[in-house]
């Protein structure tokens, strides 16, 4: 189901003043994308966006008044779709006497910020992307390890959040354990975060409940952090052939986005902690450019070659 906002949300977490049209106070905004409607007050209404949030800024309220009364009132009403959540004026300038009565007509809210129009476009976009994006909640424990968002899968009671807990033992930091709500921004990337109930608690079975913030303090764990890599903790199968180069670069989608995945496989005597937080490091040595297990099979295959030219 679509992701919406009512445009009294805007009016709450902006402190907008609700100049006219406050009936419509229940629309619903479902893009995140903006518009600052100056084409369409030149009379261009071709590819007019009008489920968008409209901005009205100095630009476009001056150009309104180069306008004759008629103009005004004809492109205000055709401004005024039905499908218009609201019109934001910016700056706390005044708004023009047709689009108040327009909006009254129409029941579309115009509001008011004081805010500078460059500010309060970044502002409400950021609060959009995030409140209208792409969802899910995943069971798992998302980890801070060296500025790397690991997010650890598997099987219940295979040890994912005793791993966690060795972790933050370890100074890293924890982000969610057991339920992981994700948001995909426009750009794809991947940002976990704790539902608000369990935020900072770890579940650690025959001991319980525990409050990481507290136990370990502020600096053990964080609100929100993106995610780089899936680990996923398997049982060992003695019948399955485990990658033992690092060669293989697998991916897991989750929503919309392709993340690499590292299966790792559990059994007595291996530490699971330490072997995380190594695919931490090798990840961040990756993505500057070093691929261990790449130059390692480039060296064999020179010495497989040079051994050859020895016998030739």
């Amino acid at each position: 189901m679509p992701k919406k906002v009512r445009v009294s949300e805007l009016v709450g977490q902006f402190q907008l003043e609700i100049l006219s049209g406050e009936d419509g106070l229940r629309r619903n905004i479902t893009v995140d994308d903006l518009s600052r409607p100056g084409l369409e007050m030149a009379g261009y209404f071709h590819y007019y966006p009008k489920e968008r949030v409209q901005i009205l800024g100095k630009t476009e309220l001056t150009f309104m008044e180069t306008l004759s009364k008629e103009e005004r009132i004809d492109r205000i009403e055709r401004l005024c779709d039905d499908e218009t959540p609201c019109f934001i004026i910016t700056r706390g300038l005044e708004a023009p006497q047709e689009l108040v009565d327009q909006s009254n007509l129409k029941k579309i809210p115009v509001l008011r910020s004081n805010a500078a129009t460059t500010i309060f476009l970044s502002r409400i976009t950021n609060f959009l992307e995030r409140k209208l994006a792409p969802s899910a909640t995943i069971h798992g424990v998302l980890v801070d390890i060296y500025g790397v968002g690991i997010l650890i899968t598997g099987g219940s009671g295979i040890g994912k959040s005793e791993t966690a807990l060795e972790l933050v033992k370890r100074s890293h930091r924890l982000v969610a354990d057991d339920a992981v709500e994700i948001r995909q921004t426009s750009d794809g990337q991947l940002h976990g975060s704790a539902p608000e109930l369990i935020r900072h608690l770890l579940e650690i079975r025959g001991l319980g409940i525990i409050n990481v913030m507290t136990l370990f303090g502020a600096g053990a764990v964080r609100t929100m952090k993106r995610i780089s890599v899936v680990i996923k903790l398997e049982n060992w199968q003695a019948d399955k052939q485990y990658d033992r180069l690092g060669l293989d670069e697998e991916t897991t989608r989750i929503i919309d986005t392709d993340v690499p995945l590292v299966t790792v496989p559990v059994r007595p005597g291996r530490n699971l902690a330490v072997i995380i937080e190594v695919a931490a490091m090798n990840f961040r040595l990756k993505r500057m450019g070093y691929n261990a297990a790449l130059q390692f099979t480039n060296k064999l295959t020179e010495t497989i070659a040079d051994d050859s030219d020895d016998f030739d």
